[in-house]
This record gives structure tokens, C-alpha cells and sequence, in this order.
């Protein structure tokens, strides 16, 4: 399944004054990697938010946000948000910056 490049270009700008990001094609989407670690992505429309175990729950609860689930077994930590979920501009800069302070606690692959 093809990104949308227009989320990953929003994504791009977001980024581009951190250090130690890159990207890789990942879940039939791509991915954006931060020290090695993925840090967030896209798959199709779907912006997909790593935000770690601990808080899980709490960000499930934000409206246009699912459990990502590719293969029957939710992956723990990552959120699907649909793209009423990331459509403004103030959202989409939480859900990266959200993601960005959970991978920076991972150490550097």
C-alpha cells in the first residue's frame, strides 16, 4: 500500500531540525527512524504514532485513534491516527513531537 506523500512531506518539515532521523520503508508504508528507532510512520492515510507502552491507554482514548493491529495481535505502544486525527497542522506537530519524546528515551541502535 502506498504513503501519502503530502503527510510524509508535513512529517519532513516537523523533523528537520532534529538530528539522527532517517527514513525506511516499513509496514507496506515507510517509516521515519530517529537514532534507529522508529519513531513514527505511514501507511496509506493513517499516521502511525510509537508512544510507548506506559501511555497507551491514555492516547487511545484521543478521538480518530485505533490500536494498530496488522497481524490480529495489537502492537503495544503504537496508535493509528486516521486523518481527521492529524488534519491541522497543531495536531500533527503533537503526535510527532509525542513520539520523538518516547524515542528519545530508547538508546541508539
Amino acid at each position: 500500500m502506498a504513503h501519502d506523500e503530502g503527510l510524509a512531506q508535513r512529517i519532513r518539515e516537523i523533523l528537520e531540525d532534529y538530528k539522527g532521523i532517517s527514513e525506511k520503508k516499513m509496514f507496506g508504508g515507510m517509516a521515519f527512524m530517529m537514532n534507529g528507532n522508529m519513531l513514527c510512520g505511514i501507511i496509506g492515510e493513517d499516521f502511525i504514532a510509537r508512544l510507548g507502552p506506559e501511555n497507551y491507554e491514555i492516547y487511545l482514548q484521543k478521538a480518530h485513534t485505533r490500536k494498530f493491529d496488522m497481524t490480529g495481535k495489537p502492537m503495544r505502544g503504537f496508535v493509528v491516527v486516521g486523518p481527521k486525527g492529524y488534519e491541522e497542522d497543531s495536531d500533527l506537530s503533537f503526535w510527532v513531537k509525542t513520539c520523538i519524546s518516547f524515542a528519545a528515551t530508547l538508546p541508539s541502535k
